[in-house]
């Protein structure tokens, strides 16, 4: 059995229920609910949240008033944390929207604080942005659901950009290289069976930790 480590809002639990599903055997421990016990787990799901806090970014901030007012630093402390242990063990890590953003601060890089034009209404509900992929990018979609106001601004070292919005060139995938599997994109995966390949790559990699 193996054991999935991650922090889930409430709202979101019914977009990766039917993923679970698919693994039975995977134990999910939700750490806004409970105890995440990091040396016993086999992989970490970074998902969707509010804004990283600002104790927590690593760049100056001239407009205190782009974070999000409801910015949980309990669960930035967690999830910079889990990063690291989950890191340092060779875990396969998956980073959804938020999550790519703090993967990418967590190895020291930063990100555009507000970017208003990608979190119109039709960008929440459809696979309606198109992407330009590099040549080397495993997982490819034609359109993707994505709607957010922060993304990556300056690429952590060790990253290989996958994929970027078509019409701004916004980072919307990318894969930490020489390492096992470490992948986060800024859409949401979870939102449509289209992407059903991605989180059956991941689960297989949990599982055959």
């Amino acid at each position: 059995m193996a054991n999935l480590a991650t922090w889930i809002r409430p709202k979101d639990k019914k977009w990766f229920r039917p993923f679970f599903a698919k693994d039975p055997d995977a134990h999910v421990f939700d750490a806004r609910t409970g105890d995440v016990p990091m040396d016993q787990m086999d992989g970490l799901l970074l998902t969707g949240g509010s804004d990283i806090a600002p104790e927590f970014l690593r760049q100056e901030i001239v407009d205190p008033t782009l974070i999000d007012k409801d910015a949980d630093p309990l669960r930035d402390h967690w999830e910079f944390e889990a990063i690291s242990k989950s890191l340092a063990r060779g875990l396969p890590i998956l980073g959804i929207c938020r999550g790519i953003q703090v993967l990418n601060v967590a190895l020291g890089g930063t990100l555009k604080l507000d970017i208003p034009d990608h979190k119109l209404p039709d960008q929440k509900d459809y696979d309606i942005q198109q992407l330009r992929y590099d040549t080397t990018a495993n997982h490819r979609f034609e359109k993707v659901n994505s709607s957010h106001h922060q993304a990556v601004d300056r690429v952590a070292d060790g990253f290989t950009v996958e994929a970027w919005c078509a019409t701004d060139d916004v980072i919307e995938q990318m894969r930490l290289r020489n390492y096992p599997f470490a992948v986060a994109v800024q859409y949401h995966p979870e939102r449509g069976k289209i992407y059903d390949a991605l989180f059956a790559d991941f689960f297989a990699r949990l599982n055959n930790r």
